[in-house]
């Protein structure tokens, strides 16, 4: 089935705009054209949502273009292809662990700040009171 660009922007929840931008950072390459006009195949709309997957889990655009031609290379050097992958991953891998690490620093403090607070409130009104009784004595 073939779409036409607002068809695939619609499918893939990007605008027409960064589509177009995608394709003019060169990481649309296997897009066909007739008469000038972008043709989307069911494929393709595979490939972005791809693109999508690599750029919002932080993959640099320089780094997707790289990617995308060493799949779609005539020679197809897949193995490159696949190391960048591996990488990739092992970055979300170390992000997930950071996340989860500030995640249950987080909560311990979600936990523990109002103790800590109180605790605190506690002998800051225990020191007033003292001072309160103590106006003449200078310590």
């Amino acid at each position: 089935m073939n779409y036409t660009i607002s068809q695939v922007a619609k499918k893939t929840n990007l605008s027409i705009y960064t589509i177009r931008y995608y394709d003019k950072e060169g990481l649309l390459p296997f897009i066909d054209r007739e008469n000038g006009t972008r043709v989307f195949h069911e494929h393709d709309v595979d490939w972005i949502d791809l693109i999508c997957c690599l750029k919002n889990s932080g993959m640099p655009i320089k780094e997707i273009r790289t990617f995308i031609n060493y799949c779609t290379d005539h020679d197809a050097v897949v193995e490159k292809g696949l190391e960048i992958l591996i990488k990739h991953r092992q970055n979300i891998e170390q992000q997930l662990r950071d996340t989860q690490r500030n995640l249950q620093t987080i909560n311990y403090k979600i936990e523990h700040l109002p103790q800590m607070y109180k605790e605190k409130f506690a002998v800051g009104d225990q020191r007033k009171t003292e001072l309160g009784t103590k106006t003449t004595e200078v310590k």
